[in-house]
C-alpha cells in the first residue's frame, strides 16, 4: 500500500509517498481502505515537532478518517466488511489503508457523504464535547469562529440554544451570522476584552495569550473551555479541554449533519497528493471549515 510519510520534523516539504506493507487489524480493530481524511491543527502541531504525541518520525499524520471496512480483527463485530464508516485515528489516515479501533467509529449515514464525514471527527467532536454544558440562555464567545472547530462549536451552541458571539476575520463575519451568531468581532481590529461584555463560557481554540485574556470577560460563574496550553491552570476557571473519541457521540453529530441541523463546510476538497499545500494553506490562517483529502 502506500502512505504519506514523514522522516523528519520540518515544514510542509516533509511528506513523501512511500510503499509499505498493509497492516492487519488487531483484536477489537477494523482495517479501512481510506476514502477520505482532513487536516486538523494537530498535525501540523506534529509534523513540525511542536507536538509529540505520536512520538519521533518517521511518521504518517492523520487523525480523522472515513473509508470502508476491508477486514476485522478478533472481536470486532460492530461493523461489516464493506460498511463505509469514520471517526478518529491517532495517526495513519494519510494513507490507502488505516486501521482503527471499532470504538472510535461510527457508521456513515445515507445523508451523509462519505467526504463530507472525514471533516467531522476531531473538529466535530471537540465541539460536540466542549460545548456539552451549554444550557438555553447561556451567552457563548467562540474564538476563531470560522475555523475547523470553531464554525461547528457556533451551531451547536446556537442549537443548544446558548447566545454566540464569535471572533473572525471580516470576510466570515456575515458566514457566522447565517449561522446563528448573535454578533462577530474583527479580532485584528478590536480588542475583544472591551467588545464583548460579559460571557458565561469561553471556548479558546487559538492558545498565546488568548487565555489570560478571555478570563477577563467571564461572568460570575463563568468558565474558559481551552483547546491549547498546560494542563493544569493557575485559574480554576480555566479547563484544559481534551477530545475524546466516541461511537454515540459520532453518531449523534452524523444524524445532526444528515438531518440538516449542522452543516460542515469544506473549504478545499484536494488529492492526498496535495497533502502539503493543504497544509500549507492551514498555516496561512483565514480557513472557513476544514480542508479535505481524498485518497482515491
Amino acid at each position: 500500500m502506500w502512505q504519506m510519510v514523514q522522516t523528519v520534523f520540518g515544514g510542509p516539504e516533509v511528506f513523501e509517498r512511500e510503499e509499505a506493507p498493509r497492516p492487519e487489524p488487531g483484536p477489537g480493530e477494523v482495517l479501512l481502505r481510506v476514502v477520505a481524511t482532513s487536516v486538523n491543527a494537530a498535525d501540523r502541531k506534529v509534523r513540525s515537532g511542536r507536538n509529540d504525541k505520536l512520538g519521533a518520525p518517521p511518521l504518517v499524520l492523520g487523525l480523522d478518517v472515513s473509508g470502508v471496512v476491508v477486514a476485522r480483527g478478533a472481536g470486532a463485530a460492530r461493523f461489516a466488511v464493506g460498511e463505509t464508516v469514520f471517526g478518529m485515528v491517532f495517526g495513519g489516515a494519510n494513507a490507502e489503508y488505516v486501521v482503527a479501533h471499532q470504538d472510535r467509529l461510527a457508521a456513515v449515514p445515507a445523508g451523509l457523504d462519505p467526504v463530507t464525514a472525514a471533516a467531522l471527527p476531531v473538529a466535530g467532536l471537540t465541539a460536540w464535547q466542549a460545548l456539552a454544558a451549554v444550557q438555553p440562555g447561556t451567552r457563548v464567545l467562540v474564538h476563531a469562529a470560522a475555523g475547523g472547530v470553531g464554525h461547528l462549536a457556533v451551531q451547536i451552541a446556537v442549537r443548544r440554544g446558548a447566545r454566540v458571539v464569535g471572533t473572525a476575520r471580516p470576510e466570515h463575519h456575515g458566514y457566522l451570522r447565517d449561522l446563528g451568531a448573535e454578533d462577530v468581532i474583527d479580532y485584528r481590529a478590536v480588542d475583544f476584552t472591551t467588545a464583548v461584555g460579559e460571557v458565561d463560557l469561553v471556548l479558546e481554540t487559538i492558545g498565546d495569550d488568548h487565555t489570560e485574556r478571555s478570563l477577563r470577560v467571564l461572568g460570575p460563574d463563568g468558565r474558559v473551555i481551552a483547546l491549547e496550553g498546560p494542563v493544569a491552570h493557575r485559574d480554576s476557571r480555566v479547563e484544559r479541554f481534551f477530545v475524546e473519541p466516541s461511537t454515540a457521540a459520532l453518531d449523534d453529530l452524523a444524524a445532526a449533519v444528515g438531518g440538516g441541523e449542522l452543516t460542515v463546510h469544506l473549504a478545499a476538497i484536494l488529492p492526498i497528493t496535495e497533502l502539503a499545500a493543504a497544509h500549507r494553506r492551514g498555516e496561512l490562517g483565514g480557513v472557513r471549515g476544514k480542508i479535505v483529502l481524498t485518497a482515491e
